[in-house]
């Protein structure tokens, strides 16, 4: 245990974990969409259903959707600061199978068009657990700098990547596959030590059979 731990993170409050958690999850949403946003619908579970209006839970999670840190006082602002960026921005409330109280799937539109969805649970102390990118399962914190590397399941590709990660220099900490079936897509989640520059990351772009390259970096 650290003191962050103990005195919590440093934030807009009034929870580390209906605000400050909420806001990583917005903001892993905008890293994984890569893009300004232009239409987000954001779903609410569990407690985080009961209680988002009371703790400010939407307006964290919409400041993190706008890439604001939990401690940028914009996220008081923030409902009113989307809509005059004109992102329309939806909120519902219902149940996820087998998920954690503190739950949120955002699904969002960027202006090129592209889509994604990602699902997020705040865990306490505003740390976060993100459990589903674009419908696949996948898990990991965003406490370390992440590569998300979606790609066609292919013999090969697995080592390629992992050998330009270590050409790099970057310790890998953490390595999980998911996949929707054989020869399908799968996501690599890749948690390192060190972080990774562009175009390190576009070396592994370019991999055959990769589709596209994430890096999260929320600290």
């Amino acid at each position: 245990m650290n003191v962050f731990d103990i005195i919590g993170p440093v934030m807009i409050g009034p929870s580390s974990s209906h605000t400050a958690g909420a806001a990583r999850i917005g903001k892993a949403a905008r890293l994984l969409l890569g893009e300004a946003p232009v239409r987000a619908e954001i779903l609410f579970h569990g407690s985080f259903a009961k209680t988002y209006l009371g703790h400010g839970t939407d307006k964290a999670i919409i400041g993190g959707l706008l890439g604001f840190d939990p401690w940028d006082t914009r996220i008081r602002e923030s409902t009113k600061l989307a809509r005059e960026a004109g992102i329309s921005i939806t909120i519902t409330t219902g149940a996820i199978d087998d998920a954690h109280p503190n739950t949120a799937l955002i699904t969002m539109t960027g202006i090129s068009g592209k889509s994604v969805s990602l699902q997020g649970a705040s865990v306490g102390g505003g740390n976060i657990q993100i459990t589903s990118i674009n419908h696949m399962k996948v898990n990991f914190s965003g406490q370390y700098p992440t590569l998300i590397v979606l790609h066609h399941d292919q013999p090969g590709v697995i080592a390629q990547v992992t050998t330009l990660v270590s050409n790099h220099r970057a310790n890998i900490a953490n390595f999980r596959l998911n996949r929707q079936e054989k020869g399908g897509l799968a996501i690599m989640t890749i948690e390192m030590d060190q972080t990774m520059d562009k175009e390190s990351v576009e070396e592994i772009r370019g991999i055959a059979h990769v589709k596209d390259v994430i890096l999260f970096k929320l600290n």
